[in-house]
């Protein structure tokens, strides 16, 4: 069973729920914040992301800051408390694509004891930033964004709680249309997850590894620990994978490790059959498309399994690194090697040929995009992914909805 339950949230008034989300704080630079919040001084990016416009290296001095931004924020009427405990419904509809999921508050201790599967590993040192954000500011800032298989009565529940008037209706910066409604106590909606088994963590593996340690280091200094306290539960998005798409993750590298343009071809021949006059994007799995020296080639894997393979070996992203970005062009660990970049789908095959044609990077790939069937088989077996295999777009908002601890 999955245990999610109502929260109280700190949260925009309506006309103001435009101008103060923003942006999760891990997909924009410094600069971009700088520029935003600049442009936009009631923007939530100044709460989640205070180091960028106060230009200091001491994130200790930031998080205080932006303790005091959130506190300024609550002063100012710029967020307000809900009454009551509430679940929220919310929409994110770009004009192509359109999901609906729930917010609310999930028990950490399922995540920890694994009914919240994960499939991807975290840096400690963007753990550590985020617990520590989290514990000077005493407030969960961002949605962890997570999925599960959906149910018939969940669909009644959430189609009834969208013929309410919604609480917010707003068409953002990105052209995604965003759309709220709340739910007070959500009471059948917390019974219904208890009759699913598992969710599933699409995006925010470290918010959700942070709120984790969080929970850890509260309990620690607290005598009176019930785990019933707030610092017990995570807020996340919780969508049904029915409503999910995944966008393709390139790939782009700076040299070819030693080789000439010719010697990797022939390199690649022995594992891929090569295609001279390929298409930019890939049709089906198992197929690459690359550019190298102004061209596109595309790559058919051509190898045959003995045995079936399991969940993680058929993943594209896992056959690229297995047999051409580990052996062929050195990228022994895809997490820490500079020579490496990534590209999430939104940003185009266009922004692949820029990096390759400006002389930054040597070779891109095109990749086929991981389904979400791909993401829970491999979270059921316990792998985990190589890392930048999914890119979920449109992305969640932060500052919308706020879980104090």
């Amino acid at each position: 069973m999955s245990i999610v339950r109502a929260f109280r949230a700190i949260r925009p008034p309506k006309e103001k729920a435009e101008t103060v989300s923003c942006v999760p704080y891990d997909v924009v630079s410094d600069a971009e914040v700088r520029s935003i919040t600049s442009e936009n001084p009631e923007s939530f990016l100044r709460v989640t992301r205070p180091e960028a416009d106060l230009g200091t290296s001491d994130p200790a001095a930031a998080f205080r800051v932006g303790r005091e931004r959130l506190e300024g924020f609550v002063a100012d009427g710029l967020l307000v408390a809900d009454e009551e405990p509430c679940i929220y419904v919310y929409r994110l509809d770009s004009g192509t694509t359109k999901q609906t999921g729930l917010v609310g508050c999930c028990a950490i201790d399922d995540y920890d004891n694994g009914l919240i599967k994960k499939h991807e590993k975290t840096r400690p040192d963007k753990v550590r930033d985020r617990t520590d954000h989290m514990l000077a500011l005493r407030a969960q800032t961002g949605l962890i964004f997570l999925a599960f298989r959906n149910t018939d009565e969940m669909r009644g529940l959430i189609r009834e709680a969208c013929e309410a008037e919604p609480l917010y209706d707003f068409v953002c910066p990105a052209g995604v249309r965003q759309t709220v409604w709340r739910v007070p106590e959500g009471t059948a909606i917390t019974d219904a997850f208890a009759r699913i088994p598992a969710l599933y963590v699409a995006d925010g593996h470290h918010r959700a590894e942070s709120s984790s340690l969080a929970r850890k280091e509260l309990k620690e200094s607290n005598p009176g620990h019930t785990g019933e306290e707030d610092y017990n539960f995570m807020m996340a998005g919780i969508f049904p994978s029915e409503d999910l798409s995944i966008l393709a993750y390139n790939r782009v590298v700076r040299d070819l490790n030693g080789h000439s343009p010719e010697q990797l071809l022939e390199q690649l021949a022995s594992t891929f059959i090569v295609d001279h006059d390929a298409g930019r994007e890939p049709k089906e799995r198992g197929r690459f498309s690359m550019y190298l020296d102004g061209k596109w080639y595309g790559l058919r894997y051509n190898v045959n399994y003995f045995r079936e393979p399991d969940p993680l070996e058929r993943l594209d992203v896992e056959i690229l690194q297995k047999n051409v970005l580990g052996p062929i062009l050195g990228i022994g660990d895809p997490r820490t090697d500079e020579r490496i970049s990534f590209v999430g789908g939104g940003r185009g095959i266009d922004e692949l040929e820029r990096l390759v044609n400006n002389g930054d990077f040597a070779v891109a790939f095109s990749m086929f995009p991981t389904t979400m069937e791909d993401l829970f088989a491999i979270s059921d077996a316990g792998e985990i992914m190589p890392p930048k295999s999914t890119w979920f777009e449109p992305k969640l908002k932060d500052g919308l909805l706020v879980h104090l601890i």
